[in-house]
């Protein structure tokens, strides 16, 4: 073994954990290139959803979610990264170029890495028990590692009106609501969002999820939207530059990994950030003008009787992995 150049299956496990990630509608929107000492993470511009993320604002948060995966697993695997955020200013669709050195794995890199399979969107309701003030403060200070801010709010009449508002906006556009129904209620897809992992919800909740074509989730046994003790986080950054789309993806990963190991339950809310808008709403009302808002995050406590949701399908491997030529990368 060359202790310089992490092996074959060690890439392949630490891009195998990437893949893993969230993304928007899990469209998965990324490509990887592998060398001998890097690998590098780059956009793929069609599996934009143009309807619903016409700015590419959610593509870019999931490739920096996938990209934080990455980092995690190689940590995992003893390998200790340097990412240098979009590299080629000739080529935006480069978003990182990772070089890799070797490392020793503490017992939070393992930690975090075995969070990611576990890891799933819990679109249902939660629990009445509270978020403790403790787990609240270890995710914010997580989010600030990634050079990003992470708040609580309590602003629940400005986040419904901006969740109403970008809901009534896309049920007007017909164009969005054939788009929406290409990419969720999938069953047997390598992509998009099946049935079984969408929960039925009522637009007088308190938090309306997104209004997916088919739900088949059955909400938890007596769990109910008024008992729903779960907290909503803000994550922002002081610009709205590409570089900060990126870094909040991988914030948000980091924030949902933690929130993982703590046992809490995770869904992300980004349909009234979506909606310019609604978007600026958010801004000015919840974070009163102090950043831009990337990621809204429902986190609390499953029902003790939830049943386990089924993992969301993921291309595989060989569909989005090459070589730095652009050749079949063997694995």
């Amino acid at each position: 073994m060359n202790h310089h150049v992490p092996d074959t299956g060690t890439v392949r496990a630490a891009i195998g954990l990437a893949l893993r990630a969230p993304s928007v509608h899990n469209t998965q929107p990324w490509r990887w290139r592998v060398g001998d000492r890097t690998i590098h993470l780059y956009l793929d511009p069609g599996r934009a959803l143009p309807e619903a993320d016409p700015d590419h604002r959610d593509q870019l948060l999931s490739c920096g979610i996938a990209l934080h995966h990455l980092r995690v697993g190689l940590a995992a695997l003893d390998w200790q990264t340097k990412v240098h955020r979009l590299p080629n200013p000739n080529d935006p669709t480069h978003l990182a170029s990772i070089e890799l050195q070797a490392g020793e794995a503490t017992a939070h890199d393992i930690e975090l890495a075995a969070a990611i399979p576990r890891r799933r969107t819990d679109r249902r309701y939660y629990s009445s028990w509270p978020v403790p003030e403790s787990s609240l403060k270890r995710l914010a200070e997580c989010a600030a590692q990634e050079g990003t801010l992470l708040t609580r709010t309590d602003a629940f009449d400005y986040l419904w009106a901006a969740i109403d508002e970008a809901a009534r906006t896309h049920s007007q556009d017909s164009e969005y609501h054939t788009e929406l129904a290409l990419w969720t209620g999938r069953n047997g897809s390598p992509d998009g969002v099946p049935a079984a992992n969408i929960a039925s919800s009522k637009s007088t909740d308190p938090l309306p999820a997104r209004r997916f074509a088919r739900a088949t989730l059955p909400q938890p046994v007596g769990a109910r939207a008024d008992r729903d003790g779960s907290e909503v986080l803000v994550l922002s950054t002081p610009s709205d530059d590409t570089m900060s789309r990126l870094r909040a993806g991988e914030a948000t990963s980091a924030v949902m990994l933690t929130a993982t190991v703590l046992g809490l339950a995770t869904c992300p809310i980004t349909e009234p950030l979506e909606v310019r808008q609604t978007r600026d709403f958010v801004r000015m009302n919840v974070l009163d003008d102090s950043g831009f808002p990337q990621m809204l995050l429902r986190l609390g406590w499953a029902p003790l009787n939830a049943d386990p949701l089924p993992a969301t399908p993921r291309r595989h491997l060989r569909e989005l992995v090459t070589d730095l030529h652009g050749l079949p990368w063997t694995a």
